[in-house]
Formats: structure tokens, sequence, C-alpha cells
């Protein structure tokens, strides 16, 4: 907390003589007490008086307490002290004392709730003194000796709280904080103002800027509830001037001013000139201020809290924008707003009220409005928190009409500004809320558009029109005893059920915001009460449900319709109503009695009389035999989850559904099931599965309604050990996705509306739809492991599967899952699971054979391996079909050539009849493909083919068909290399020409990946003979400019003779080829010719950093020109024409006469 300044505020109240002026309050003062002898030691006056504050160990002997205590402390806890002074003409001096020594606060609870944050720890204030709190670990523990209130507690075991002195209503002292390693010793000067037992007002000299009190005010606070004998206690200073004459007066005022002169003298002499002048403004107020007399009769009574602080806080902690752990700490500030509601703290309001003023404040809301952006997800769920937390303030159900007047004023003006966010998360790029865009009432021809969005306060706001004084709702939350046995009205809306129990009509999420609210407030046993009646209203509309769908059923599934009950579902509700329900009743299973009942005085607040029988509630009462709160919260978790409601509209709305089912499932999963339990489950799932349009698990369900799969998968695990049947029955009929079938049922909205008029295409605004399709895949996975060797099952499991998901990385998954769990290196192949793992496997290739889809590759090998685990009957069979599952390319060089590896046939232990079995359907497969696609095929069947002449021959006739028209030079060129290293070197030159047909190199394309293929085809003729090489060469010209390239091919032929090892071993003369005749005259004019027009393209845009790099190309077109017998002459007058012709760039045809002449 912020202590302002070392002095106390000024004092509210003015104190004067008796009989001072007209305007004195009446009243004398206890007389009789001689100078000093205000003076008294704080302690109780009876050992009973000891014992209410816990000062004597429990069995000792004690004494009755004191009427005179008792009076005073229940007149301290109620009253202001103006108003005792007013109300008795005189007031003794033993009374007055006691009322100040009990008014100071004598649980350390509420010093705890004011100097720490609730982390989630045991509670500090209920921890053996200087215990480390905090069973998560060193680090929590840490922090937790780090908040205020331990430090504050360590100070004073370690003895630093001294000079501790209560005068009226003010406590002062000093609190030494020990020297540290980097500190020097200090003491802090600590004052405290109380009234009623509430710290009203606190400064420390520490200068601490903080929420929360420091650990000095807590020190100095626990020093007087711990050890209230030590403290030496006074009247109020204006009692004790009252009893001094003149001359003690002047002595007094003379010795405090000489004392503190430096301080206290200017002050002194500006009072004195005021108290001298006759016109001034302090003579005409009657009496004086005393900061140590209590509180007056205007005055609030509240706890001290540093508004300035709190504000400034939350600005610093948004204005990180959820770095720096700034998230925690408002959920923290959120938990501390709930923690004061609960003590029926009225600070819980006013801390909301400023947190709420700083959101609105946050600059970024402008921000993201303007900008059509919406806000992250951890922001939007403390705007959540945020409208709850109003939603429970104005359902106080004992605030006052003009309290939530002024919160109704506030909530509206808030609601009303632009930035204020909307509920659903939305910023109008969509439609509105599901809810409100269907006709209701005056508004059913409104345009959707123009209709106001519900912001986050719009709950709260209509909340202020509810109330408690319904004579039904009191009774149930007042009495456990509350039953009517002799109550027959079976209608719908029935105030008590067959039991006799009362029930409670009410929107599901109203009634639950009640029960949250009472929680809240600090009323559990109430809460408990409401609860309990909500839950069996549910149960019994249940069984109505029920009792209504079997008279229609007939009639609605010979339609193929179903009506959607609830169009506002309770899970992911903004104001989580099955959460709060569950957390009440869980939270009555584990508290103890007196922890439950502590602060349950509801009846006394409602001014009725409230019984001791109450205290404890009989379970007999309300539940039925074996049912307990533990029942009852499973039970209701169970209906919401199951629950058919149509999905929300908005990314937001729609992940909120999503994170709330798997936080409800995750509570659930940590409760262990029992015979009772079970008995649950069951009833639940057989309701699910029979309620129709009530569930979401009915026989026919609309195709937007919010999908099973998460809860479904709990239930199923859940069921599985007791009843496998059921288990598998829900999990069966949950695995459909409706949204996504083309045929799904549109729904009969007649009751209560027609949605499709409203929303005709809501299927892309289906944001979460990936991580429903997932939670679909695991609902599968997990039933396809559980049905491991039981061949109905999984034939059934599969059937669902191949009917209800449509993505195929999905089925993939399961496919993978599958074959995983069927060859578990434990235990033998599961043949079945395989064959289902195989079946899903086929039904990938089939999804995604025309669909582009990056993982193909792998999902084609993976088939394969999962085809080879099932047997060679499965090999062959997916080659013989290969045209639905594979593209050409795969089935050749990844199918086929994997089945025909060594490794495949090792695996699988064949015999030759077996190979030769698979050998000849991959011959088949690759003479087929290679039909399809001879581009990307060919090679790998003629591969497959080696083996087989009559294959190989035929797959060589498709390459050569295929080669005029289907396929370029470079697939030409691969396969001709290929014949040549398998032998057949005609063949590859046959090849090689047909390739040449299809290039075309030009005059710059010195670096083409082609030329290593040309170089080898005429390296190939060559070696073939003469007339080989004649047949390339005109091929080579008319399809190479590059005159490098050229040049090279005519090097290599000259440097051997061609044919050098022919045909059938025959060696020929071994005579080199001339360059003055044919093919070689031909190839050299070629070069030649490249080499001028290569020239003269490069002139006509060179640069100078380019002219070195020319040179040298003129020189490597000379050593080309030498070449022919005439050679010399043609380079000399190819020199001489570049000169003449390029005269204009001197320096290049300068370097050219250096080099050339």
């Amino acid at each position: 907390m912020a202590e302002r300044g070392q002095l106390p505020p000024p004092a509210k109240r003015l104190c004067c003589r008796p009989g001072y002026g007209s305007g004195c309050r009446p009243g004398g003062r206890a007389g009789g007490a001689g100078p000093g002898g205000g003076a008294l030691c704080a302690g109780p006056s009876s050992a009973a008086a000891a014992a209410a504050l816990g000062l004597l160990p429990l069995g000792k002997t004690q004494s009755p307490e004191s009427l005179l205590d008792i009076a005073a402390r229940k007149v301290a806890e109620k009253w202001p002290f103006q108003r005792v002074e007013e109300r008795f003409e005189r007031i003794p001096e033993p009374v007055q004392r006691r009322i100040v020594y009990w008014s100071f606060p004598r649980s350390e609870r509420e010093i705890c709730m004011y100097s720490s944050f609730n982390t989630g720890s045991e509670d500090p204030a209920a921890a053996p003194v200087g215990a480390a709190a905090a069973p998560g670990g060193a680090a929590d523990a840490a922090d937790e000796n780090r908040l205020p209130f331990r430090r504050g507690i360590a100070l004073l075991d370690g003895g630093c709280v001294d000079n501790v002195l209560q005068v009226g209503f003010h406590l002062s002292g000093t609190v030494t904080e020990p020297a540290m390693q980097s500190e020097p010793e200090t003491v802090c000067n600590v004052a405290i103002s109380f009234d009623r037992c509430k710290i009203t007002s606190v400064t420390c000299s520490c200068g601490n800027k903080d929420i929360f009190y420091c650990a000095h005010v807590v020190a100095l606070s626990l020093y007087r509830i711990r050890k209230p004998d030590q403290v030496k206690l006074h009247l109020p200073i204006s009692e004790t001037l009252f009893q001094m004459n003149r001359d003690q007066l002047q002595k007094f005022v003379q010795y405090l001013i000489t004392v503190h002169h430096t301080e206290v003298l200017p002050t002194a002499q500006k009072l004195a000139d005021e108290i001298l002048s006759q016109n001034s403004e302090i003579n005409q107020v009657h009496g004086a201020p005393d900061p140590t007399a209590g509180a007056s009769i205007d005055d609030e009574n509240c706890w001290h809290l540093d508004e300035e602080q709190v504000q400034e806080q939350v600005k610093l902690f948004l204005s990180q924008g959820g770095y720096h752990g700034s998230g925690k700490q408002l959920n923290l500030l959120f938990a501390k707003v709930r923690e004061m509601l609960k003590m029926r703290d009225s600070n819980g309001a006013r801390m909301l009220t400023l947190i709420t003023e700083q959101f609105m404040a946050d600059p970024r809301l402008a921000l993201w409005r303007q900008q059509g952006t919406t806000m992250t997800d951890k922001y939007r769920q403390l705007w959540d928190e945020l409208g709850a937390l109003w939603m429970c303030i104005v359902l106080n159900p004992h605030c006052k009409l003009e309290q939530k007047a002024s919160w109704l004023k506030q909530l509206k003006k808030w609601n009303s500004v632009d930035v204020c966010p909307w509920e659903d998360g939305n910023h109008g790029n969509e439609l509105p809320n599901l809810t409100n865009a269907l006709p209701q009432g005056a508004n059913a021809n409104q345009d959707s558009s123009n209709r106001p969005h519900r912001t986050v306060f719009t709950r709260a706001i209509e909340a202020c029109d509810l109330h408690w004084q319904d004579s039904h709702l009191q009774h149930i939350i007042s009495s456990d005893l509350y039953t009517n046995y002799c109550y027959h009205d079976d209608s719908e809306n029935s105030l008590f059920d067959s039991h006799g129990w009362p029930l409670w009509h009410e929107h599901v999420p109203t009634a639950c915001a009640r029960v949250d609210a009472l929680r809240s407030h600090g009323y559990p046993r109430e809460a408990l009460r409401l609860a309990i009646a909500i839950v069996n209203t549910l149960r019994r509309q249940q069984q109505k449900q029920l009792e209504v769908f079997r008279a229609q059923k007939k009639e609605l599934l010979h339609k193929g319709v179903t009506s959607i009950t609830n169009l506002e579902g309770w899970v992911g509700h903004p104001l989580d109503p099955v959460g709060t329900l569950f957390s009440s009743l869980m939270e009555a299973c584990r508290v103890d009695d007196e922890s439950f009942h502590g602060f349950s005085d509801f009846m006394e607040n409602m001014g009725q009389c409230k019984s001791l029988e109450y205290q404890h509630l009989p379970a007999h009462k309300v539940l039925e035999e074996g049912e307990s709160y533990l029942t009852l919260a499973v039970e209701v978790a169970l209906i919401g989850l199951g629950q058919q409601r149509i999905m929300p509209d908005g990314l937001y709305a729609q992940e909120k559904v999503c994170r709330n089912e798997e936080q409800l499932i995750s509570k659930l999963q940590e409760i262990e099931l029992d015979d009772t339990l079970v008995k649950i489950f069951r009833k639940q799932a057989v309701f699910l599965l029979e309620a129709g349009p009530y569930s979401g698990l009915g026989e026919v369900i609309h195709r937007e309604s919010v999908p099973m799969h998460t809860f479904a998968k709990y239930l199923f695990t859940s069921l599985l050990p007791h009843d496998a049947e059921l288990a598998y029955k829900t999990a069966l009929r949950a695995m459909r996705l409706l949204v996504l079938e083309s045929t799904a049922p549109s729904g009969d909205m007649s009751r209560p509306h027609h949605i499709a008029s409203v929303v005709p295409n809501r299927y892309p605004r289906w944001f979460t739809l990936s991580h429903i399709e997932s939670q679909q895949c695991e609902l599968a996975s997990t039933m396809l492991t559980a049905a491991k060797g039981d061949v109905r099952r999984l034939e059934t499991v599969l059937e669902s599967i191949q009917k209800n998901i449509h993505s195929s990385s999905h089925i993939f998954k399961l496919a993978q899952d599958a074959f995983k769990i069927a060859t578990l290196m434990d235990s033998l192949p599961d043949i079945t699971l395989l064959k289902v793992s195989l079946e899903l496997g086929l039904q990938v290739m089939r999804m995604t054979l025309s669909t582009l889809n990056w993982r193909r590759r792998e999902m084609v090998r993976w088939l394969v391996t999962c085809a080879t685990e099932v047997g060679v009957y499965a090999l062959d069979s997916i080659m013989q079909n290969w045209f639905t599952l594979f593209t050409p390319t795969e089935a050749t060089s990844i199918v086929a050539t994997t089945v025909m590896s060594n490794s495949t046939i090792v695996r699988l232990h064949l015999d030759c009849h077996q190979q030769e079995k698979l050998a000849s359907s991959a011959r088949t497969l690759a003479l087929q493909c290679a039909m399809k696609d001879p581009q990307n095929c060919a090679l790998s069947a003629l591969t497959l083919c080696e083996k087989d002449h009559i294959a190989f021959e035929t797959a060589y006739q498709i390459v050569l068909d295929a080669a005029t028209t289907g396929m370029n030079y470079s697939q030409l060129f691969t396969i001709a290399r290929y014949m040549e290293h398998r032998g057949y070197p005609m063949r590859a030159y046959k090849l090689a020409t047909l390739a040449m047909t299809h290039l075309n190199l030009s005059y710059n394309q010195d670096t083409h990946p082609a030329i290593n293929d040309v170089l080898w085809a005429c390296a190939l003729s060559h070696s073939l003979g003469k007339n080989e090489l004649a047949a390339i060469i005109p091929l080579v010209v008319k399809s190479v400019k590059c005159a490098t390239v050229l040049s090279d091919i005519l090097r290599r032929c000259t440097l051997t003779t061609p044919g050098m090892v022919g045909l059938h071993g025959r060696r020929n003369s071994g005579k080199l080829m001339s360059l003055d005749k044919a093919p070689l005259r031909q190839l050299l004019d070629a070069t030649i010719g490249a080499y001028i027009n290569t020239t003269h393209s490069r002139l006509t845009h060179i640069s100078p950093r380019h002219y070195s790099e020319f040179i040298e190309f003129l020189s490597k077109a000379r050593e080309t020109f030498l070449m022919a017998h005439d050679g010399h002459i043609q380079f000399t007058q190819f020199i001489d024409n570049l000169k003449q012709i390029y005269k204009g760039k001197k320096k290049l045809m300068m370097l050219v006469r250096e080099r050339f002449g």
C-alpha cells in the first residue's frame, strides 16, 4: 500500500469541551483521572477475553467474559465512536477504553488479504508462524516468503517492532529493518488508523509504492493482534487535553514545540496567528480535529485501499501487453477482488471499478477497433473475467438498491463507449451473436446489422434487474429441510419434483450466475443448496425431454430432421454455468465443516432467524440413496457436455467452447471412478444416445451442432472397463462430423426458429475445424487401440472412420497408429489390425491421388511397408490395382522398385514361384505405366523388365514410339546412357540421335546442363565408327550454336581414330580423320562460323569490364581458325573486319591490335 508521507491524514472529526458553544456535540466525558492517568495496558480484562483472542490454549480453565467486554466488542464492531458519544450523555472511562481496545481488527485474515496475493498455496494467514508455505517447491516457498505478509511475520518474530503506542483509534510504532548485505539497518515509523475493526489508513516512512500494505504495517498490526497486553493504550488525545488546565495545556504545547521545533514551529506559529485572529476561518468552527478520536457517523467504514496505486499498477500491467508476467498479475488482481467479495469487503467492488476504468482506458482498444484486428486470446480472457466479476457484484443478495443503481449507471456508461469489447470477441466483420440474430418478439423484423452488439458488460446490466425476493428461491437457499412430499404437480414448471425436493426453473446460465454470486460473496452453504436444486431441475428436465422425444421419435427420424432446443450452449458460455455448478458441488466434497460454514450467516443478514441445525447439510434430505455431492457434480458435468448446441459465431467463441470443454473434462479426469460413478456414466450415456434432439449424441442432430468427439473419447475410456458395448456405441455415434457432409440434415428449427434463413452458409466460419477434426481422429485412434484383437469391433471402427473422417492427413495418421499398435515389439503382429491399417492407407491413396499433398511420397512408401507386413498377396494386389492408388511415377519408382528389392524378398521369405509372381506383376505394372507416362516411367520400366527379354523389348519399343513426340532430350539422353551402361551401344546411339533432334543450344549457353550429354553422344558415335560419327555431326551442327562446345567436340574428334574398338571386336585401320573432308570439315566450318557470330553478338553490347575476357575468347577462336589449312588467312581477315566495323571502340581495338596485330 502506498503510504503517503509520514504524518497521518487530517482527522475528519472535530472534538471540543462539553458545553463549548451551541454547535458542540452533547455528552460529557468521564472525569476524575489526573494527569497521566490515561495510560493503560491494552490486555483483556479476563481470561475469557484472552481465550476469545486465542491467547489461551484449549482446555485451560477460563472465566466467563464480562458483560462490559461483550457489549464493548459488539459496539466496537458496529458503531462509529461519534454515534456512541451522541447516544449516551455520559460515557465512563472504562467503557471508552474497552470500546477503543476492541475497535482494532482481531483477525489476521484481513491483514493477510491486504498484504499479499493469493498465490494458490495454503492460506498465509492460517500457516504456522514463520512457516514457509507453498508445497510447490523451493521457488514457490521463496516467492511466498517475499510477500509483505510473510516478511511482516518475520519482522515481528525477529523482535523488530518497538515503541508501540495506541492513542484512541490510532496505533503507532517503529519497525527496524535489519541490515542486509548491501543496505544498512533502517528504522521505519508506522502509523495506523482504525475504525470498527478495520484499518482505515496507514502511513510508513519506508515510502513503499504498492497496492498492498508494506511489511512494516503488517508487523505492527500483527503485534497489536498477537500481543495486545504489551501495547500501551490511551484514550483519544482530545480526552487527555480536556483533563488539562490552562497551565498544563501551555506547558504541553511548549514542550511539544521544543521537542519538534524544526518540524512544527512554522505550523505552530501559523495556527497561533489564526487562533488569535477573531475573523479567521479556524475560529468559525467549534472544536478541533483529533486524528485519534475515531470515526464520525458519516464516515464510510471500509479497509484502507490505495486507489491511486491500484490504477497505476493496472495501467502498468496493461502497458506491458502480456509480457513480463503482466497477464498473471492481472489475474491475481481479479483473484484478489474475488477474495474481497468472499470476505464481504466493500473494497471488492471499489477495486474492480478502478481496474475496469483502466481497462476501458487502454489505448490498444481504439487501435484494434480502427485496424479491424482482434485482441489477443489471453487479453480477451481477462475481459471475460471482468464481465463475470461484475455479474457477481450486481447479484450480491444484500447490496442496497442505491448501490445497485450506481453500479448500473457506471456499467451503462462503459457499455456505451465505442471501443467496449463485445461478448463474442468479434469486431464487426461477422454476423452478430446467433441468439441475437434470431427473430425475437418486437424486434423480429429489425435488421440484424442494426441491432446493438452484446458487450462484456451486457449480462451484468441485465442482471441488475434480477432480485432475490422470490419466496420459493429464499426457501431453497435458506433451508436444507425445504421439501414438500405432498406436492403432486407434474407440470413442466413444477416447484417440486416427485421426491418433494425443490426445483428452480430459470434460464440455466442465469440461475448458475446466482450460485456463483452466492459463492463469491461468502455464502457457500446457500450456493450449494441452490446448485442442488438446479441440478435436480436439470435431471427432471432430462427425463421429461426423453419422454417427449420418444413420443415423436418415429416422425422425426422418418423426416430425418432435428430440433435445436438450445441455441445457447452451456459449455463455453460466458457465464460458465456448468463449470459453476461443478465447482460448487466439488467444493462441498473437499471442504471441512468448519471452513465451509464459517461465513454462512446469510439468514442473519436477511433479517431472519437462523437455526443451528442448518449448519450441517443432511444429505439424505436432498439426495437419493447412494448419491453425494460428488455424484451430482459428475452428473451435471456430463449433462452439460452432452447437450446439443449450435456452434457459436466467431473464432474466439468457438475456441472458448473447445477450451472450456477440455478444462471440464480435465477436472473430471482427476476423479477416480467407483461403482456409484460408473452407474452415473451408464445412465447419462444411455440418455444421451436415446434423447434425440436434446443430446449431442442423439440419432439425428443438426449439421452445425458442436461435435462430441472430445467428450465421447472421455466417455469411451471411462466406460470401456465396465461396459464395453455401451462405450463403443457412444463413441461410434459421436464419430460423425455433419458440417462436412453434403447431405447432412439442415434441421427443423421451428422450435424455436429456423436457422437456415439466418445463416445460410456458415461452414467457412467454423474456425476451429482443424482442431475438431484432430479430436475426431483422436477418438478413432482410441477406439482402434482398444479394439486390438477383436475382429468385429475393428471392422465396425474401420467402417466408421471411412464414413466420417474426411481429412486424408488424419486417416493417414490413423493408419500409422493402427500399424504401430499391430506391430508392437512385445507381441506377434495383429493381422486384423494390420489389414485395417492397410485399408485406411489404401483409402488415403485414393483420396490424395488427384490432389496435391506434400506428404504423398511419404504416404506411398509407408503403404508399401504396411502391405509388406500384411503379406505377399497385399503387395500383389496393390500392384494389380495400381491405377486407382498411384500415379505411374509412384507405381514404378517407389512401389514396384521396392517390391522387387532384395530386402522385400528376404523380409517375406519368398520362394521362387512367389518371386516370379511378384516380378510378373511388377513388369506388367511397369509396361502399363510406361505406356501411360513414358516421359517419367520409361527408364523405371526398362530397369524392372531387364530379366525378361520380351518385356524389355516391349519397354524399349515404347520409348522409341514416344521419343518423337512425348519425350524431351534430357529424358532420352538419360535412357540412352542407361542403354550404354547395360551393353546396348547401338540402341544408346539411336536414342542419343533422337535426343539431339530435340536440343537447341544458342551461342551464349556455354554452361547448359545438356553439354555433357552432347559430348557423351559424340564420344559414343566416335567410338562406334566413322559412319555413326558422320551421321551425328549434322545433328550437332544443327542443334548446337555455341562456339566453345563445337570447338571442344572438334578437338576430341581429331585426337583419336573413330571406332578404335568397333562392333564385333574388329579393329579399324587407325587412321585419323581429315579436317578437310566430311564429316569433320562440316563441323570445322560450323565452329568457325559460330565463333564469328558469337564475336559480333558480344561486341554489340560489350562493356569495358569485359574487354580482357573478350580478348581471351578471340585467342580460343584463333586456335580453331588455325585448324583449317587456310585458317591463318581467314583469322587475319576476320580481325581486319573487326577493326573496321568497330573502330569506334578505340580502347578495345587497341587491345586487339596489341594481341593479334
